[in-house]
């Protein structure tokens, strides 16, 4: 069954690894929309998956009247088996993350909310993959190493200028230019999200950002730099500032993390499984959430859908 054209109300929400828990939360979480909301969820993968899974779900006979579908016809009957980790199952996420975004860029859906992926499976596809932020890049013609994550939770929202490499490579990678394109793409994904003139926070790399390089050159070498540029650029960024100071007061809409774990520990200590994490520095509204495909609870009817439903509200918030 194909999704009617509903224009820029629709709100996409990509299954993830079919295998995993993303077509059970993708379910839950369009039906927890109320009736009669602004923006109207269009499922997007294997049908017959979705529809499986809600009748596994038990769910309510009206429920089916909550959302619509855009069948992706991508994984074989034979390769659906919940909690298992398959080749076939990421390569089919990636069907459905292309789809989706042809339905964004044509203006059928106002933006986009994708369930957890599987690195492992996608890649055993032959397909090099290390997160949805390369491959909205490529889908979208925007520059790889210009699109970032940024993890939003609780009022939080940090941008990664690095990700997921060894940190020694991570340090080694950081320049001012890189620092600014961070801090641009997070600048423009609150505007995305409906903050005219949001305030930014560059955080230190080191211990009280150096304390004026009594920790180390590297915020005097890069983090100062940037800033300069940014100001020199209008855009309102402070810093560099200790990341333990910054991050405990809360005074920015948005941080740049400099590293991994600078970033992603001080979302998840807010919110464990309801963490948000946009695609900063694309041409569309992309967010996913902050947890994995939890192979080990697939298929039971346990997953909790409530940083799928954050992400619904974040995005619609902004998309409506």
């Amino acid at each position: 069954m194909k999704a009617q054209d509903s224009g820029p109300r629709a709100i996409g929400i990509v299954l993830g690894d079919p295998n995993g828990v993303g077509p059970e939360i993708a379910l839950r979480a369009a039906c927890a929309l109320p009736a009669g909301a602004r923006l109207r969820p269009v499922l997007i993968g294997d049908a017959y998956v979705i529809e499986r899974c809600a009748a596994g779900l038990g769910l309510p006979a009206d429920a089916r009247s909550r959302y619509d579908i855009e069948d992706v016809a991508a994984l074989p009957f034979a390769a659906w088996r919940p909690g298992a980790v398959d080749a076939r199952a990421g390569e089919a996420t990636v069907a459905y993350v292309r789809a989706a975004v042809a339905m964004c860029r044509a203006g059928r859906v106002a933006a986009i909310a994708a369930g957890p992926h599987s690195e492992t499976a996608i890649n055993a596809a032959g397909i090099p993959f290390s997160g949805y932020g390369g491959l909205v890049a490529d889908l979208t013609g925007a520059e790889r190493e210009r699109v970032f994550l940024m993890l939003a939770a609780c009022g939080l929202r940090v941008v990664h200028a690095t990700l997921h490499e060894r940190l020694a490579d991570a340090l080694a990678r950081l320049t001012p230019q890189r620092v600014v394109d961070a801090a641009l793409a997070g600048h423009a994904t609150m505007r995305r999200l409906g903050i005219d003139r949001p305030r930014g926070c560059l955080l230190g790399i080191n211990p009280h950002a150096g304390e004026n390089g009594l920790f180390g050159d590297d915020d005097e070498r890069v983090g100062r730099p940037a800033a300069d540029l940014l100001a020199r650029a209008g855009v309102l960024v402070e810093g560099p500032i200790g990341a333990d100071l910054a991050l405990a007061e809360r005074r920015h809409d948005f941080h740049v993390a400099m590293f991994h774990d600078q970033g992603h520990i001080a979302v998840k200590m807010l919110s464990p499984k309801g963490a948000v994490a946009l695609v900063a520095g694309a041409p569309i509204l992309f967010a996913s959430v902050g947890h994995g495909a939890a192979f080990d609870i697939a298929g039971q009817g346990r997953a909790d859908a409530s940083a799928l439903t954050d992400t619904l509200q974040l995005l619609g918030e902004a998309a409506a």
